[in-house]
């Protein structure tokens, strides 16, 4: 039985159905508006609060690095192989069928549950903003069965929403994105702008409460280090840039591009509002759904308070839209290889969208959003993410010396170094997860292996033949 079959992962539009449509200038919108969402609107306050204190600002630090060196790894993959299925693809390309097909299925873990996680504090900040209009809704519509209340209708509500409008096309839902983010920049902008004048540097020490890595008597880890594999969360969305390679009008050039910069944007914006928020309220007090606009509040700028709640939703919004997008291209490319059921790889001719799909996934993450709350969505996006880049780094390594004559229009600097340090800290950030998620993460790989063994290697239509990779025309 071979289990390590290996194929070239690129397809073209009439090989795939999808429309190349999105610029260079797309597709970093398209990463800033999947990155800049929950991490910084709603678990930077968590974390600072329960795990890191001031020292929330070293958790990003550490995040973003380990982040840079998988983005860079990402970047030449994407230029080289593209495809629509990220690093499922390249994984593919890289280690063969099996890792590929775990890859995946952590993927569609990853985004399924980003976009569930995002929901409830979408949720959160909406309410919020509710509230300061005078309307307050029941807790039992407003949160999950172990957060106090019944469901999460709201989550739900914004994911069905969504679900209508990717089902209209990609390009309208990245012009939607492309004013949303506007709308997230503006609001960031306004909060930087009050806060700076309100900071009291005393309220950053001590700047490691919880210290650099422990933990509570209960067992639950605590530090910045811990800190860092939770606000790694905020980091989910750069990847979905790649799913977008088929969508692309210069793939090989924008693809890099559109991953770098917006990861090194967001990443200078996540280490400034992580200061002022520390630096503006004690930390112990940001343990809210909500604390950016909370802060505000708690500084008595009610109007920057209610303003800045309005933005945040609207940055909310494009985080689920992007990683939604993503989820939807990963099963395509997946049911398009034979992994999973062909049903799912139909696009529609009118809309050139895998309708199928977008419905599917839609209700299934409404369903997780309204009854499983946020904190435990987040820890386990974060595991199934690290295993992905672990291998997206690894990848390169194994590609250069199995496939050395592949055209590579990016490449990977200071190769294999960098592509080893960001598997050896995005392990490391794995490794800082609580022993629950890592159980969980086991059934989920547990879960994926039957599937593969039971239908997908049967049903797979590629050669058990190794051919060579062949990139992007």
């Amino acid at each position: 039985m071979q289990l390590f079959r290996t194929k070239l992962t690129a397809h073209d539009f009439t090989e795939g159905g999808l429309k190349r449509c999105l610029n260079a200038f797309d597709l970093t919108l398209l990463g800033i508006g999947a990155i800049i969402g929950t991490g910084i609107f709603v678990l930077t306050g968590i974390v600072a609060a329960t795990l890191a204190g001031p020292g929330v600002i070293l958790s990003f630090v550490f995040a973003g690095i380990a982040c840079a060196f998988a983005a860079l790894a990402y970047a030449e993959l994407a230029s080289a192989i593209g495809g629509c299925g990220s690093a499922y693809g390249y994984s593919y390309a890289a280690f063969g069928e099996l890792i590929a097909w775990l890859v995946g299925w952590n993927l569609i873990l990853e985004y399924g549950i980003a976009v569930a996680a995002v929901a409830n504090g979408w949720s959160g900040y909406f309410c919020d903003a509710l509230a300061a209009i005078g309307i307050e809704l029941p807790k039992a519509l407003t949160h999950a069965p172990n957060a106090g209340g019944t469901v999460n209708l709201l989550a739900s509500l914004i994911i069905v929403i969504l679900m209508g409008l990717l089902i209209l096309g990609v390009k309208e839902s990245a012009r939607l994105n492309a004013a949303m983010v506007g709308i997230k920049l503006l609001t960031i902008a306004i909060f930087v702008a009050v806060a700076a004048f309100h900071v009291d540097p005393t309220l950053w020490q001590p700047f490691l409460p919880f210290g650099w890595f422990d933990h509570t008597p209960e067992g639950k880890p605590v530090g910045v280090l811990a800190g860092a594999s939770i606000v790694f969360f905020a980091y989910v969305g750069f990847d979905a840039v790649s799913t977008a390679a088929e969508e692309a009008t210069n793939p090989k050039r924008d693809l890099p591009l559109g991953i770098v910069a917006s990861l090194a944007f967001c990443t200078v914006v996540y280490m400034l509002v992580a200061a002022l928020l520390t630096g503006v309220v004690p930390y112990p007090q940001l343990n809210v759904s909500s604390p950016v606009a909370h802060a505000l509040h708690l500084l008595g700028i009610r109007w920057a308070s209610a303003l800045v709640a309005a933005g945040v939703i609207a940055g909310l919004t494009t985080v689920m839209l992007v990683l939604y997008y993503g989820l939807t291209r990963i099963i395509f490319a997946m049911s398009r290889d034979g992994l999973l059921p062909s049903w799912f790889a139909h696009v529609s001719p009118r809309t050139h969208t895998p309708i199928r799909v977008i419905v599917l996934c839609g209700l299934i993450m409404a369903t997780i959003a309204g009854l499983v709350p946020l904190g435990e969505l987040a820890e386990l996006v974060n595991i199934g993410t690290l295993f992905a880049f672990v291998l997206v780094c690894g990848g390169v390594v194994v590609l250069r010396i199995t496939q050395p004559d592949l055209h590579r229009p990016f490449k990977t600097p200071l190769n294999p170094i960098l592509p080893l340090l960001g598997a050896a800290s995005c392990g490391a950030l794995m490794a800082f997860l609580p022993s629950l998620t890592w159980y969980r993460f086991l059934i989920w790989l547990a879960v994926g292996l039957g599937i593969y063994f039971t239908y997908s290697y049967r049903h797979s239509n590629l050669s058990p033949k190794p051919v060579k990779v062949r990139h992007l025309r």
